[in-house]
């Protein structure tokens, strides 16, 4: 199983973060490379099971599944269910935590899913690099004015 990951602080408080990052619907919000995204089947987008579809940039489709929602812990975790990326079993954690000294956040993002060996350099560049951390990247922006 592989497993890709980024991290950033966010300049803003973690019950802040949390609410704009918990809404399973609203990536394109604060995600750039999200151009949208619908919650499917008029579920709710807090709502266990909910799929949302979204379109990247460059007009491709992905469908997720929520899994978990957790407003304690802050975190939300879903599943891919369809999409152009050579995974299986994929599965991806958001979180929120507080930096309690600064009032500030630390957000982590990761996926461990199963790939060909041959892939694993290439999807970890792509959803470490890309989709995690080019979105972490514009959520701490979001916050920074």
């Amino acid at each position: 199983m592989a497993r890709s990951y980024a991290s950033r602080v966010v300049p803003a408080a973690a019950d802040e973060v949390w609410a704009l990052v918990r809404d399973f619907g609203g990536l394109p919000r604060w995600h750039p490379g999200i151009g949208s995204s619908e919650v499917e089947s008029g579920a709710s987008p807090a709502e266990l099971g909910a799929v949302r579809r979204l379109v990247v940039g460059d007009g491709g489709v992905v469908r997720e599944r929520l899994v978990g929602l957790d407003d304690a812990a802050r975190s939300c975790t879903y599943e891919i269910t369809e999409g152009p990326f050579p995974v299986r079993s994929y599965r991806s954690t958001i979180r929120v935590l507080p930096i309690t000294a600064t009032g500030e956040s630390f957000v982590e993002w990761y996926a461990d899913y199963d790939a060909e060996a041959a892939h694993e350099a290439q999807l970890d560049e792509i959803f470490g690099g890309g989709v995690f951390g080019a979105g972490l990247k514009a959520l701490a922006d979001h916050y920074a004015g």
